[in-house]
């Protein structure tokens, strides 16, 4: 078989309300591909932070290129307010995938109709598009999408680390199923009457934290 690269991508962060949203490729020759397999590399969310982290060195090692694309809490609020948030991450991917220069490449879709989102990387790559291969749960079929995606938990992870570390560890996982990250929110609301740079506003826990602040001032304007 002839020793082609093989690219994967996928994002980490989609869900937070906290953070960046991070999108990383990898592109590997199919002859180190089985490599992963034997290491046991699998979807980020099945590890810990611990194994994440030995992962990511080995991947390192075995992948011809790795490419990482930060979203940022403004760019994701601002295509929110127009339903456009998959079609920013389509483009964000097909930037990653760009770069990575694969023969073959396999994407994590996030929109719920895989072939619509693969229409929207095609779109964004024009006619330099690769071999394109878009599935839902594609970090937990493919090991390349697996590696893709402990590459960008792993940054993404350590960018909430960083800001941890500016507010006295008290963001938690930064996800809205985490009660520290929501009580870091609804006190620096409280606090501060406005959100965090680093969240997202168009959130609902956070809008409608925001929505009950003007709400409260309104009631309380002088006669």
């Amino acid at each position: 078989m002839k020793d082609i690269l093989i690219g994967g991508v996928d994002e980490a962060g989609r869900g937070s309300i906290i953070g960046p949203l991070v999108i990383a490729g990898v592109s590997m020759r199919t002859s180190n591909i089985q490599r992963l397999r034997i290491l046991g590399v699998r979807d980020s969310k099945l590890l810990s932070r611990k194994s994440r982290g030995n992962f990511f060195g080995h991947i390192a090692e075995l992948a011809e290129s790795i490419c990482i694309f930060v979203l940022n809490c403004r760019e994701i609020d601002e295509n929110v307010a127009v339903n456009r948030l998959n079609i920013l991450e389509a483009d964000g991917m097909a930037q990653v995938i760009s770069t990575i220069t694969a023969d073959k490449t396999y994407v994590d879709a996030c929109d719920v109709n895989p072939g619509r989102y693969k229409s929207y990387i095609a779109s964004c790559l024009g006619h330099d598009s690769p071999e394109l291969y878009v599935f839902n749960h594609a970090d937990s079929l493919h090991v390349v999408v697996s590696a893709a995606s402990i590459i960008a938990k792993v940054f993404r992870d350590n960018e909430i680390l960083e800001i941890n570390k500016h507010h006295n560890n008290n963001i938690g996982s930064g996800y809205p199923c985490d009660r520290k990250t929501m009580n870091f929110l609804k006190n620096w609301v409280t606090r501060f009457g406005s959100a965090p740079q680093f969240a997202r506003k168009s959130w609902k826990p956070l809008r409608i934290m925001l929505e009950e602040l003007t709400s409260c001032e309104v009631t309380h304007l002088p006669l």
